[in-house]
């Protein structure tokens, strides 16, 4: 955005958030605008306070990131055009089949989501099970030794040890899976935003 001054930059960001709410995009030209002010209080000129925000992309992807999709679908029905008297009878007449299937692909997909982390939290705890193994083994070490067992303190000992290094790896393995589904949860989370809002933007 080099070269940009303030107004077209704001005026490029109002058109750039056509499809969210009026009054998160008012609150969002706000926020700029004074963070281009502080900028040019400091010594910046308009085009070099603007240039320091970053690109378009990245600003206007942020504020979507975090809009909720309920106000991005409020917003998309309101501006869209008002119903006419026979549609409005038509999706009456056919809510008892149109409703039903929303309803349930709606709880399909959230059976889904919930499964996902299940398996996930099902993980951890298995991770858990063996970082209490490896404690167990370990306790078991010392009481098999005061009590003068060795070969089974030793038994208990490596197999403490066996544990341990199974929850640690397993730790790192499991903390990548859980990365990955809050990658993906985010990308579909972006997908079905850009779905609702990606008519409204250039």
């Amino acid at each position: 955005m080099n070269g940009m001054n303030k107004q077209n930059f704001l005026a490029m960001l109002s058109q750039q958030l056509h499809g969210l709410p009026e009054e998160d995009i008012h609150k969002s030209l706000e926020y700029y605008t004074e963070i281009l002010e502080d900028r040019m209080e400091e010594g910046m000129s308009e085009e070099e306070a603007v240039a320091a925000l970053g690109s378009m992309e990245e600003i206007t992807d942020q504020i979507f990131a975090e809009t909720s999709i309920p106000k991005l679908v409020k917003a998309k029905v309101q501006t869209n055009r008002k119903l006419k008297a026979w549609e409005i009878v038509l999706l009456i007449l056919g809510s008892p089949v149109w409703l039903p299937l929303l309803i349930a692909v709606a709880a399909v997909l959230f059976s889904l989501y919930a499964t996902a982390w299940a398996v996930v939290a099902s993980l951890y705890a298995a991770v858990l099970s063996f970082a209490a193994s490896a404690l167990a083994g370990i306790f078991a070490t010392f009481l098999f030794m005061f009590g003068g067992y060795f070969p089974q303190a030793a038994l208990c000992f490596g197999a403490g040890l066996f544990c341990a290094g199974v929850t640690i790896l397993s730790f790192f393995a499991v903390n990548q899976i859980a990365k990955a589904m809050i990658i993906l949860t985010q990308n579909i989370l972006t997908a079905i935003k850009n779905r609702l809002i990606g008519k409204g933007r250039a």
